[in-house]
């Protein structure tokens, strides 16, 4: 898969579908290839840190079997007053994690590496997304969860879906980090790289 620019393969280091439908968004071809990565958070690594670790953790290791690509890495974590909330995985954890969400604000980070070996190409970002929860009920997360099944979203919470009821308000200057990969920051870096989008 060929971009335009200068014709190195373009390559999304994840198997999220978030994350490869909003990359189609910018109609460059792309193939995605899972990173072999250890996502488990280290002693008292910050939501910010583990997140911005993650993506360009994931960038390397693909852009290290595919050294001629330009990678794509990215990674989310919720930070509750300084906690990483992941992936709940089951519905007890999510439904544990909207209970304690209920009436806050979480702060979504959002990170994207983008690396290519070849050039020696090398930048990251960050995109911060704060989001203010209702008061939810216990009846409105188990409707929610059953609704959703969202286990595979850090936090719980899919804005892009019904979610969006969980939510009092949103604050962005990216507005698809909080799905997963914020096109802004990945558009910027991207051309960076060389690669051409229009």
């Amino acid at each position: 898969m060929q971009t335009s620019g200068d014709s190195r393969p373009i390559i999304l280091g994840s198997t999220s579908r978030y994350r490869h439908e909003l990359l189609q968004r910018l109609r460059l071809p792309f193939e995605a290839i899972a990173p072999a990565v250890d996502e488990t958070p280290r002693p008292g690594e910050t939501p910010l840190a583990l997140a911005t670790r993650l993506a360009l953790a994931k960038a390397q290791d693909v852009a290290q079997r595919h050294p001629q690509a330009v990678v794509i890495g990215s990674d989310q974590v919720a930070d509750l007053d300084g906690e990483p909330l992941g992936k709940p995985g089951t519905h007890e954890r999510a439904v544990a994690q909207l209970t304690r969400m209920s009436g806050r604000t979480v702060v979504f980070q959002t990170a994207v590496a983008v690396v290519c070996h070849a050039t020696g190409f090398e930048q990251q970002d960050l995109a911060a997304v704060r989001v203010r929860f209702r008061t939810l009920t216990p009846a409105e997360i188990e409707a929610y969860l059953r609704a959703e099944t969202p286990y595979d979203c850090a936090g719980s919470a899919r804005s892009e879906g019904l979610g969006i009821a969980l939510l009092d308000a949103i604050d962005s200057d990216d507005p698809t980090a909080l799905v997963g990969l914020p096109l802004i920051r990945t558009a910027r870096m991207l051309r960076a790289a060389g690669c051409s989008l229009l």
